[in-house]
């Protein structure tokens, strides 16, 4: 399976909710075993949150080695595969260190009460 980023959500991939419509059509396909290629042709703007919701909570119930078997990025620019690569690798932190976790999850606990 291919998906045309572009053709989704326009150049700019920015926001929680295009993110977790992404996650929504690839997870799926993901846990049955299909490779998909998401091909970021056109994309000019991204923010971590996108990715976050579209492939770091994919680590939730998918080990990080059968995600790289599965899982195809391309033509992402350098500015997007730098932000992809670091929320990928504090995906599998996270997913991976219960301490680490915790201590995640209290600091946004703390954030979302000074709202």
């Amino acid at each position: 399976m291919k998906l045309k980023i572009y053709e989704l959500f326009g150049e700019n991939c920015m926001t929680q909710q295009a993110g977790q419509l992404l996650y929504e059509k690839i997870y799926p396909e993901l846990k049955a075993n299909q490779v998909i290629e998401l091909d970021f042709e056109g994309g000019k703007r991204f923010l971590s949150v996108f990715f976050n919701f579209a492939i770091g909570q994919l680590l939730y119930d998918i080990q990080s080695e059968d995600l790289e078997q599965l899982l195809f990025i391309t033509n992402l620019s350098p500015v997007g595969q730098q932000i992809y690569d670091r929320v990928l690798e504090n995906a599998k932190q996270y997913y991976s260190n219960a301490e680490y976790r915790h201590a995640v999850d209290e600091m946004v606990q703390e954030q979302s009460l000074c709202l």
